[in-house]
């Protein structure tokens, strides 16, 4: 049996979990993920995960926030005068907001907190700073 490489599309059946054994996401309530080792679509320790697998093997690994969605950084939260915003905009918390950045790159951020004057928004990945556990099951090297 082969083990997929660099290049190859899998399709993956996979469960995450928190430290605690909490589940954040999984694929069995629906379709596998499909993806192409080396495009970088997913996190690092995902992919790599995946690379010493045969089809049909199932296999647990452990990701340190480097291998995952990094760790958190405190200057991705920032806070803004309200009366930058625009005046239409009725913001609550968690809502999510697209910022542009000073080289108009797209910046994904959630809204943390609202103070009388001003809206704090983080810009950090949710799970930013998490050592995650992912259940893996190849279903496929296409």
């Amino acid at each position: 049996m082969s083990q997929p490489k660099s290049g190859d599309t899998v399709t993956v059946h996979y469960t995450g979990k928190f430290d605690d054994g909490t589940i954040f996401d999984s694929s069995y309530d629906g379709d596998p993920i499909v993806f192409t080792i080396g495009d970088n679509d997913l996190i690092e320790g995902f992919e790599e995960g995946v690379l010493d697998m045969q089809v049909g093997d199932k296999k647990t690994v452990i990701l340190p926030p480097e291998k995952a969605y990094g760790e958190r950084t405190d200057e991705l939260v920032i806070e803004f005068p309200i009366n930058e915003m625009p005046e239409d905009l009725e913001l609550t918390v968690g809502d999510e907001l697209e910022l542009t950045d000073e080289d108009d790159h797209a910046i994904l951020v959630v809204v943390t907190e609202l103070k009388e004057d001003s809206v704090v928004v983080d810009g950090n990945a949710p799970l930013a700073g998490q050592t995650l556990t992912f259940d893996l099951e190849l279903v496929t090297i296409g």
